[in-house]
């Protein structure tokens, strides 16, 4: 008589959900195909130690293969033995290609901005080279309501206050893909742990000199005692709803802007009369629109309004001047030609 096969861990069984899940989307919306090396940017973190686990055993239930890519930041003593053992735990679970990049981490956007652009980066690099459509991240639940309720303090719009997408398309370089957006930290942890997986716990991570580090261990602790232990769920719930009203906004402005937009030599024009009959949010939208399809600039909400501000309160003042386009008003018409990069601005 056969014995009974074990029972598998229910955090093991979470996280393999997720990651079976975000695949099959990739498969069925052309992200990815048959025979795709998808790659998992792994730290050696519980998170990312559990997404890796989880993907090498359900990327090639779907015709898919499955490598990593470790990014060395060599902030920290030890950095590179951290990097070898994520590495080293990588190919032990099955994924393969793996590839560990060193990189130099700047100073511009603060040092959690620097070392996330220097970690994207590589990871676009690798992705790269190794022709990987797909590159997933750890980002759980938890971070999802952290990058939320930052986006709440530093008062941003509801394209922050959206948090992570689950799978995007990137203009440049592989889809993201956060396949555990559902997932509790601790679950991670309890993954790992029933695996026999030992992840490596960064030092940094309860460093109060980053902001996230402070809303982590300082502030969601109070929120949840002084309102309940779901304010993560909750957060990360206000994420989705946001991100679907603001697909919904711009597939709107995207339909719109067919028939709004003129083209010409010197770049593009928008009729003021019909900016002016649509609501605030779908006019910024279609400001935004135009100047990133045609020039690639993203306008901060601030130079959106200043732009708005030539529709709305008009009375003959001249062009403004923006980082790579300049924009003016010339009776109906809103024009936006290319202008001179200013950095600093």
């Amino acid at each position: 008589m056969n014995s009974p096969r074990p029972r598998l861990d229910p955090a093991v069984a979470e996280t393999r959900r997720g990651v079976r899940a975000l695949l099959a989307q990739a498969l069925e919306t052309s992200v990815v195909g048959p025979g795709d090396l998808v790659l998992v940017a792994l730290s050696g973190g519980p998170d990312s130690l559990a997404l890796a686990a989880a993907t090498a055993f359900e990327a090639p239930k779907q015709g898919l293969r499955a490598g990593a890519v470790v990014v060395d930041h060599a902030l920290q003593a030890g950095s590179e033995a951290v990097a070898t053992r994520a590495s080293r735990q990588a190919s032990e679970l099955g994924l393969d290609p793996v590839t560990v990049r060193r990189v130099t981490v700047g100073s511009d956007g603060g040092p959690e901005g620097a070392a996330r652009e220097a970690r994207h980066t590589a990871i676009a690099h690798v992705a790269s080279d190794l022709g990987s459509p797909l590159v997933l991240f750890g980002h759980t639940l938890d971070d999802q309501a952290e990058t939320v309720l930052l986006g709440l303090l530093r008062g941003s719009g509801p394209d922050s206050l959206s948090g992570m997408p689950p799978l995007a398309r990137r203009v440049d370089g592989p889809a993201y893909g956060r396949p555990l957006l559902g997932v509790r930290r601790h679950t991670t942890r309890q993954a790992c742990a029933a695996a026999g997986l030992a992840p490596w716990h960064d030092p940094q991570n309860q460093d109060t000199a980053f902001t996230r580090v402070r809303v982590r261990n300082a502030v969601m602790p109070v929120l949840e005692r002084e309102l309940g232990a779901d304010v993560a769920a909750a957060l990360a719930r206000t994420a989705d709803q946001l991100r679907e009203d603001a697909a919904a906004l711009d597939h709107f402005a995207e339909e719109m802007a067919e028939d709004l937009a003129e083209h010409s030599e010197a770049g593009i024009a928008l009729s003021v009369r019909q900016l002016q009959a649509n609501p605030p949010a779908l006019r910024q939208r279609l400001v935004r629109l135009a100047v990133e399809s045609e020039f690639g600039v993203t306008l901060s909400r601030l130079q959106t309004l200043e732009v708005c501000r030539l529709v709305t309160e008009w009375s003959g003042q001249g062009p403004i001047d923006l980082p790579g386009v300049r924009v003016s008003r010339d009776g109906d018409r809103l024009s936006f030609a290319a202008g001179q990069q200013h950095p600093d601005r």
